[in-house]
């Protein structure tokens, strides 16, 4: 790989990754989709002494019975708790514009999952537990709203960068994505990394059906700057990983080096810092666009199909 596959500033305004003004069908519109969002952030901080034991009737899922309620009654006063809830509470005083696209995308599930049961969402606080930001059962969604109050928001002071990076509300529907997607694609047998690369595509190619409005970039967490160092390099990145026989392989570490959340992707070259992290998702996600584009093949047939059937038919050819 040459030093030119780095050349990307005077790209980003071509390939911004920017959705294109898609007109929804109305057959997915026109699904009966009614959300039932619940405000635990806000009933919690009315709560005392005397409302305690309601609320805990409400949401029995949400107060461990180890726990008396000197914990909780503790938990209203604290004073880092008080500043988190105020934080939330300016920013997301009003769920509408998101209530909108919350409900746009669970008449996509409705529509591509019939069977699929729209959960209950229920907002609260977790302490910034970023890693938990979005928990989905069966028949409810969690969403820890002190998580997307944006990359600079002065409690994300001690994360790392690109981890703080994506804990913004416009990230908030494609993390509800990935965790419908742990549901939904199945997960490879094998360790190949073309296998965990297909596996991470049809995740991301799931986003593209029920977040067709988002960016690329929002789908896969990549800034304009990072999207465009992806697409215009695409061709050079799908060499390097032919070249040095990487898609069959089960080293362990190609996981680390590119699927896994990092500030950058490790080709091991002086210039490893000018790329975005997690390109071996992207370059799933081209293979599945690829496949997905040239057969025709229905959406409820693509998750549990074989990574090699999908590699193999694809027909895959990276950008130039």
């Amino acid at each position: 790989m040459s030093k030119t596959l780095f050349p990307v500033f005077f790209l980003i305004l071509i390939f911004s990754g920017c959705a294109d003004e898609k007109v929804i069908p109305s057959e997915i519109l026109d699904q009966p989709v009614e959300l039932q969002i619940r405000r635990f952030d806000k009933e919690f901080a009315r709560v005392d002494t005397g409302s305690l034991p309601s609320l805990k009737e409400r949401y029995p899922f949400l107060f461990p019975p180890q726990y008396p309620d000197s914990i909780w009654l503790a938990k209203l006063k604290d004073t880092i708790q008080l500043e988190l809830r105020q934080a939330v509470d300016s920013a997301y005083s009003d769920l509408g514009p998101h209530e909108e696209e919350l409900t746009l995308l669970f008449k996509h599930v409705a529509y591509y999952f019939p069977q699929y049961p729209i959960p209950d969402l229920i907002t609260l606080t977790t302490d910034v537990d970023y890693e938990n930001r979005i928990i989905l059962t069966d028949s409810l969604l969690l969403i820890g709203l002190d998580n997307y109050l944006g990359k600079e928001h002065r409690f994300y002071a001690g994360i790392d960068r690109y981890i703080a990076r994506g804990l913004d509300s416009k990230y908030l529907e494609s993390d509800i994505v990935s965790a419908i997607a742990k549901k939904v694609v199945s997960y490879p047998q094998d360790r190949t990394f073309l296998s965990q690369m297909i596996y991470y595509g049809k995740e991301l190619y799931l986003k593209d059906l029920l977040l067709p409005r988002q960016t690329d970039g929002q789908k896969i967490g990549y800034d304009e700057e990072e999207m465009a160092w992806a697409q215009a390099n695409e061709e050079q990145i799908w060499r390097y990983f032919i070249e040095r026989e990487m898609l069959y392989s089960t080293d362990s570490k190609l996981g680390p080096r590119f699927l896994d959340p990092a500030p950058f992707s490790k080709f091991r070259l002086e210039l490893d810092n000018e790329s975005p992290g997690r390109l071996g998702r992207y370059m799933g996600w081209q293979i599945v666009r690829a496949f997905m584009e040239r057969t025709k093949t229905p959406p409820n047939k693509l998750w549990a199909m074989p990574a090699e059937t999908v590699f193999k038919e694809s027909n895959y050819k990276p950008q130039k």
